[in-house]
């Protein structure tokens, strides 16, 4: 006699679903990020390895709600200034190159966003403004975030779901849909 195992897939979801809900003040950090960077000049975002990338997918949407944004260490990003925000994804909230940038900025008076796992770390105490995702970090497990996935999945696909958390607010207070933002996506593809 076989039971059908149920598909990975499902499980994913659901441990997503419930690492947002953990989230507590999630809506709060959401609107919050959102004035943030609203009020800023330009954004530079940048987190290390696959929180990196999540980082990237953010920055392009940026870009297409019109905003001025840039992923740090692409050879295109200027300095950033003082009217500038800085945003981070970090699991464990101690990547010391981050933590360098994150330094940085405050020295030169930009805010500094953070989305991460430990509110307690040094990029934690370093920002202007913290999402929390209680989800297990790479290097460990974590019995409150319990996850199949390796390493840390769990916290990069929660990041990528906050970002765009934050392009919706964004969208609705600039007022703007989808379709008027296709004008910006790349046409040389």
């Amino acid at each position: 006699m076989s039971t059908n195992p149920e598909p990975k897939t499902s499980i994913i979801v659901r441990e997503l679903d419930k690492l947002m809900a953990a989230n507590e003040g999630h809506a709060n950090s959401v609107d919050s990020f959102a004035q943030r960077i609203l009020g800023a000049k330009s954004v530079f975002v940048a987190g290390a390895g696959r929180s990196g990338l999540m980082g990237k997918a953010f920055a392009m949407r940026l870009m297409h709600l019109g905003m001025t944004a840039y992923v740090v260490g692409e050879t295109i990003t200027p300095g950033i200034a003082e009217s500038d925000t800085l945003v981070l994804g970090s699991g464990s909230g101690g990547t010391g190159s981050l933590v360098g940038m994150a330094e940085k900025a405050k020295r030169i008076g930009s805010a500094v966003l953070l989305v991460t796992v430990n509110p307690e770390s040094a990029l934690a105490r370093l920002a202007d403004d913290l999402a929390v995702l209680p989800a297990a970090v790479k290097e460990s497990s974590s019995e409150s975030a319990a996850t199949i996935q390796p390493m840390g999945s769990l916290f990069e696909q929660g990041l990528l779901l906050f970002y765009d958390a934050v392009v919706l607010k964004l969208m609705e207070l600039k007022q703007l849909r989808g379709d008027t933002m296709f004008g910006k996506h790349a046409n040389l593809e």
